[in-house]
């Protein structure tokens, strides 16, 4: 009897290197980011000549190349320090797993030999630990913290030190890299984290039907076998994508899954109805993916409307009784609540996301409202919430009707 996997793990028509449809793939080349390469060229270029380069915060929405253009302008960095022999350090943390003071400095720490544990010492401790072990030797050392706006929530003191530090340094320097989603995260901030955390700001915008067809064409080019797509496949993968924020991410997740139907179907040719099916499929996951992405603050305004839409006969709630609910939750977590204001711009953000609708309703005499209701199935967004092992706590919280998340 054949193997099961012996079909499946045969040469395929359709793909030369579906790695390189990844997001997480660093091209040779970032179409449409010449400027933004070019601005953090010219900062981190002061690591070669013996100064402190900036710290940098750079912002955009998910999809527009942040990432892929710190990582890729890191490795010329890296590259020509080594052909002139300066010490020069590049380190890389996603603020969504290294979210406290103790796990940024165990990791960091850890990368210059020293032998710390994840848990267990004290936060100054940890803290000094690294400090000694970066100023062994004269070095540069550029810290990127990708999704800085979710260290912000529970390590803001690791922003504080890691700003300040170079006040405490002998031979080494360090400078940061911050990289969000989240254009008012900063507002959060302690005004002195905030004043030297942000010397430098570089904007990313989103790509244009055109410009993502170029980067799809880019790509394209290495990941499929000769004469495996259909002319439309990429105008209609990069069409989808501009229509939503011009997410460079999910263009190039499209036509990954597309190739992915047309290779099980046996097709000899990536076509548009494959497309169109890979937009059905993905569409299904993008609650999922949009709610894992949101910063905390975000996700318990999320976790209140859907308290509410669970204890109550109503699906709409004015803004008041959703920051109410948000204080509550904000409690039981023993988290301190933000302001009503602050509250309703998260909400209009999950507005602009499609996870919820706000409308503005007037009530005469009583003046205007905004009435707030999810607008995706309560059952996706709870799954993805308790996720978070965060808000693990509101599960066993009891509101009035005795409901719980």
């Amino acid at each position: 009897m054949d193997n099961l996997f012996e079909d499946l793990i045969s040469e395929g028509r359709i793909f030369a290197n579906k790695e390189v449809l990844r997001s997480t793939h660093v091209p040779e080349k970032l179409p449409h980011r010449n400027e933004q390469i070019k601005d953090l060229a010219d900062i981190l270029s002061a690591a070669l000549k013996g100064e402190t380069p900036s710290n940098i915060l750079i912002y955009g929405k998910t999809g527009t190349g942040k990432t892929s253009t710190v990582k890729y302008v890191s490795n010329e960095l890296e590259e020509m320090a080594q052909k002139r022999g300066i010490n020069c350090s590049l380190l890389y943390l996603n603020s969504e797993v290294f979210d406290t003071q103790y796990r940024v400095f165990a990791y960091l720490a850890r990368f210059f030999n020293k032998r710390v544990p994840m848990l267990g010492w004290p936060a100054d401790m940890i803290y000094s630990e690294f400090k000694n072990g970066i100023d062994t030797k004269e070095r540069s050392v550029i810290v990127t913290l990708d999704e800085v706006d979710k260290l912000a929530i529970k390590g803001e003191e690791a922003l504080y030190n890691l700003s300040r530090i170079n006040s405490e340094l002998k031979n080494s320097r360090v400078s940061l890299i911050g990289i969000s989603n989240d254009l008012t995260f900063t507002d959060l901030l302690d005004p002195r984290v905030k004043s030297s955390l942000g010397e430098e700001e570089i904007i990313f915008p989103p790509y244009n039907a055109e410009q993502l067809r170029d980067i799809l064409y880019e790509r394209a080019a290495k990941a499929f076998n000769d004469d495996a797509i259909d002319d439309a496949v990429i105008p209609l993968c990069a069409a989808f994508a501009a229509s939503e924020h011009g997410d460079a991410r999910r263009a190039l997740d499209l036509l990954r899954v597309s190739g992915e139907i047309a290779e099980r179907s046996g097709s000899k040719k990536v076509c548009e109805e494959h497309v169109r099916l890979a937009s059905g499929k993905l569409e299904v996951n993008k609650v999922t993916e949009v709610v894992k992405t949101l910063p905390l603050q975000s996700k318990i305004v999320l976790s209140g409307l859907l308290v509410l839409s669970k204890e109550s006969q109503k699906k709409q709630f004015s803004s008041g009784e959703v920051y109410n609910m948000y204080r509550k939750l904000c409690g039981h977590l023993g988290m301190d609540a933000l302001t009503q204001r602050r509250v309703t711009d998260f909400i209009s953000e999950l507005d602009i996301l499609g996870l919820v609708n706000a409308v503005i309703v007037n009530k005469g005499r009583y003046g205007r409202t905004k009435e707030v209701s999810l607008s995706v199935p309560e059952e996706s967004v709870q799954s993805v919430l308790l996720e978070d092992y965060k808000l693990k706590a509101i599960s066993s919280i009891k509101v009035r009707a005795q409901v719980t998340l």
